[in-house]
């Protein structure tokens, strides 16, 4: 399934009206904006009041006049970080639900979403029923096992991909901590994510 493909049709009502009844304002923060739109009018359908917004920039322009209960934030933005919205988000309120979306899903990003305040963390695509599922679940509920948990190639790539990030993409450095030689990680860094 692609980043593009989203449950939107026929969508039944939340089976947590109540969680819904008081405040469903939804706060949803990407820059991609066929996915943002489609995700916007998919919760909508669930009984949410979907706030869209482009980026850090945009997100700070409504969090001025809005106070959010759902926030749905996309780690990496063209104007700068997600976490930065999240802690933007929770100074106006507090109570917020955050949900992290990524397509750069790792275990490092996962731990500084849910420090930055965060109740979940899912990796693009993400579809409108996981969504709601991660946004209405009450606090210490496990989430079901993913459908499609990550290949071991995929592990390894994610974790590969982590430790150049923290190197800020210097390959020599990220090889060196790895232990691989230089030109077997460029090889990879050059490869698309295994699935």
């Amino acid at each position: 399934m692609d980043e593009t493909s989203m449950t939107t049709d026929q969508d039944e009502a939340p089976e947590n009206d109540a969680v819904l009844s008081t405040d469903a304002t939804l706060l949803i923060v990407d820059d991609d904006e066929p996915f943002r739109n489609r995700l916007g009018r998919a919760m909508e359908k669930r009984g949410f009041q979907p706030i869209l917004a482009a980026g850090v920039a945009d997100a700070a322009k409504v969090l001025k006049d809005t106070a959010p209960a759902f926030a749905v934030v996309d780690l990496r933005l063209e104007d700068g970080d997600g976490l930065k919205v999240v802690n933007e988000i929770h100074d106006k309120r507090e109570d917020c639900r955050v949900v992290m979306l990524t397509g750069y899903g790792n275990i490092a990003t996962a731990v500084a979403a849910v420090k930055a305040g965060a109740i979940d963390y899912l990796s693009k695509p993400a579809d409108a029923d996981d969504v709601e599922k991660a946004l209405l679940a009450r606090p210490g509920e496990r989430p079901a096992p993913p459908e499609n948990p990550m290949s071991a190639d995929r592990v390894r790539w994610e974790h590969i991909q982590r430790v150049y990030e923290l190197c800020d993409h210097n390959v020599s450095e990220t090889a060196r901590r790895l232990g691989m030689h230089r030109r077997t990680l460029q090889r990879i860094l050059a490869k698309r994510a295994p699935r």
